[in-house]
């Protein structure tokens, strides 16, 4: 398990009932996880929620306010700075226990740096770009690829916002696979890539994505757009069914055995007790 502990301005104040108690800052939301099964540990917290987004039979959901919240505040976890908002979708533009990856790639990023070697990225589905800060922060260029031109431009306020050099991102709004695949003919490679793929989804131009039909193909893309010393490929998944040994199983086929791979769950501390739950996570790192 990876756990996420790293946060001051977000903490899971309570789980229970098929919901969340999170705070973001000053603000805490309630939002639905179908993997909470179990009841409240500490009902008397829930009253303090800010908002609650609830789902709807017909799909959807919506959110609810008790006080007026900003546009958009700020969440800080050291150097990196982020904006973050209640969507439509239920999401806020961050998923904190990321930040368990983003010191992983760091980590290897900072020694690949201070061994005087430059260090080129690659983040997948990008999203609002936390990894692609954490990356660049540690000193390398990073190549942000996302299909949605709205979370690039999120992206890139937050790289603004935490005062990193314009030089060492660059931002691509295209289908990722289609990017890999240009890349690959162009002979452009990468010491580290990272994917973050959907369940489902549609490419800018209607493309189809399905994990189930699609990861294998898409990890073994990636692992010929790896340079001839790379340090690091990690693959991030939030499907339901999907566990940590089959991200695991798929890197360690695709990098032919190379290397080492490690998988496991990815989990953000309680506060009321036990953990969070929040996806799966492989990462494969060459041999020394």
């Amino acid at each position: 398990m990876f756990l996420c502990d790293q946060w001051q301005d977000y903490q899971v104040l309570d789980t229970g009932d098929g919901e969340k108690l999170e705070r973001w800052k000053d603000v805490i939301l309630r939002r639905p996880d179908p993997q909470v099964i179990w009841p409240k540990a500490a009902p008397e917290l829930w009253a303090q929620a800010d908002a609650h987004y609830t789902r709807s039979e017909t799909g959807g959901g919506n959110w609810t306010f008790f006080r007026t919240l900003p546009e958009r505040w700020v969440v800080t976890l050291g150097e990196l700075q982020f904006y973050v908002r209640p969507t439509g979708f239920k999401h806020t533009g961050l998923f904190p226990e990321q930040a368990a990856n983003w010191a992983f790639m760091q980590q290897r990023i900072r020694a690949a740096v201070a061994a005087g070697r430059p260090v080129k990225v690659l983040n997948l589905f990008a999203y609002t770009g936390g990894a692609t800060l954490a990356c660049a922060a540690a000193g390398a260029h990073v190549t942000h690829v996302d299909a949605a031109k709205g979370m690039v431009l999120w992206a890139k306020e937050n790289r603004y916002l935490s005062g990193l050099p314009e030089d060492r991102t660059r931002f691509i709004v295209e289908d990722a696979v289609a990017f890999v695949q240009r890349e690959l003919r162009r002979g452009n490679r990468y010491d580290g890539i990272l994917m973050d793929p959907p369940s489902y989804g549609r490419g800018p131009n209607g493309e189809v994505w399905k994990l189930e039909d699609e990861l294998y193909n898409l990890v073994d893309l990636c692992a010929k757009a790896l340079s001839d010393n790379p340090v690091f490929m990690l693959i991030n998944g939030y499907t339901t069914g999907f566990a940590a040994s089959v991200l695991g199983n798929v890197a360690t086929r695709c990098m032919s055995g190379r290397g080492h791979v490690e998988s496991g769950e990815l989990a953000l501390t309680v506060q009321s007790g036990g953990v969070l739950p929040c996806g799966a996570t492989a990462r494969w790192t060459p041999d020394v």
